[in-house]
C-alpha cells in the first residue's frame, strides 16, 4: 500500500515558543528543482509586534547576564548544532541545490561562527572600551553596552551561515533580536530556532519570523520599540524607504551588504550594536 508523506508545516519562533502566524497563512517551500519540501508560516504585522514585545522583555535579563555566561550559551548553541549536523547538511543541500560536501562546509562554518562569536563575548569590551586619560583627580571609563532590540533582515541566499552571522554578533553583547529569515529558504532558520529553543538561550532573545520581508520589514523599521535594524539581506527591497522609516524613530541602521561580507566573521558587527557609555568617578589623591 502506498502511503502519503505527512508534510511538515513550520511555525514561527516568538518568545521561546512556536506559535502559528496570527494571520493563519502559510506558503509552500520548494527546492531549486521545484520539489516540495514543507510549508512555512507567513508572518503578519501582529506577529512582528509580538516578536518585538518578546525581545524587549528579554533584554534586561540577557544584557544583565555576565559576558562569560552569554559566551557559554552561544557555545552551547554551537554544540547542539554540531550534534544535529547531518540534519542541517541535508536541509542546506535541499534548500540550495548544492552537493553534500558544499552543504557540509556551510554547516561546519556556521558551527565555527557560533564559537568565534562566543569567544568574543568577554573580550570585545576591552577593544572598544577602556580607561581614558584625564587631567584631574578622576577616573574616566568608557564601556560598551547593548543597543536593545535589533530587527534583522537575514541574507536571502545564505539561509544558515548568513543567518548565524547576523544573529550571533547582535546577541553576544546583550541585545535581543527579531530576525526575518530567508523567504525562499526558511527551513534551516526554523531548525536553528528549534536548536535555540532547547539550548540555554533565554526566551525572547532570538525570535524568528518567516514569510515576506517586503511585508514584514516596514513594520519593524517603523516600530518605536526597535532600537536598531540590520538590513544586510534587504538588498532586493526598497531599503532606502526602510532606512527613512527607521530614522523617524531614531533607530540605528546597518545598510545592505554584499553576500561575501554578510557571511564573514566581523568584530565590527558586534560593535555596531553597542553604545559606548562614559562614566566619571572621583579618585582619591591620598
Amino acid at each position: 500500500m502506498t502511503r502519503l508523506a505527512v508534510a511538515k508545516t513550520y511555525k514561527l519562533f516568538i518568545g521561546g515558543a512556536f506559535p502559528r502566524s496570527e494571520s493563519g497563512r502559510t506558503y509552500p517551500v520548494a527546492s531549486p528543482g521545484g520539489d516540495f519540501l514543507a510549508n512555512a508560516a507567513k508572518a503578519s504585522r501582529k506577529d512582528a509586534r509580538d516578536a518585538v514585545v518578546a525581545a524587549r522583555g528579554a533584554v534586561p535579563g540577557w544584557s544583565g547576564a555576565t559576558a562569560y555566561n552569554r559566551g557559554q550559551i552561544l557555545y552551547r548553541v554551537a554544540e547542539m548544532l554540531e550534534g544535529r549536523r547531518a540534519q542541517f547538511v541535508e536541509e542546506v543541500r535541499a534548500a540550495r541545490g548544492v552537493s553534500a560536501q558544499q552543504a557540509g562546509d556551510t554547516v561546519d562554518a556556521s558551527i565555527d561562527r557560533w564559537v568565534w562569536y562566543a569567544g568574543w563575548a568577554d573580550k570585545y569590551a576591552q577593544v572598544v572600551g577602556g580607561s581614558n586619560p584625564v587631567a584631574g583627580p578622576y577616573f574616566n571609563l568608557s564601556v560598551p553596552e547593548p543597543t536593545g532590540v535589533v530587527a534583522i533582515v537575514a541574507p536571502q541566499e545564505s539561509p544558515l551561515l548568513g543567518l548565524v552571522n547576523v544573529v550571533a554578533p547582535a546577541i553576544v553583547s546583550g541585545n535581543a533580536v527579531v530576525v526575518i529569515a530567508s523567504e525562499r529558504h526558511p527551513l534551516p532558520a526554523m531548525s536553528l530556532a528549534e536548536v535555540i529553543a532547547t539550548s540555554d538561550m533565554p526566551k525572547g532573545v532570538v525570535n524568528v519570523l518567516t514569510g515576506s520581508a517586503a511585508e514584514i520589514a516596514p513594520w519593524l523599521a517603523s516600530h518605536a520599540d526597535v532600537d536598531g535594524i540590520d538590513l544586510t539581506g534587504a538588498g532586493a527591497l526598497d531599503w532606502v524607504d526602510l532606512e527613512i522609516a527607521a530614522v523617524d524613530t531614531l533607530t540605528r541602521v546597518m545598510r545592505p551588504s554584499p553576500l561575501e561580507d554578510a557571511v564573514a566573521p566581523s568584530l565590527e558587527r558586534i560593535v555596531s550594536w553597542t553604545e559606548v557609555k562614559t562614566v566619571w568617578h572621583t579618585r582619591s589623591l591620598r
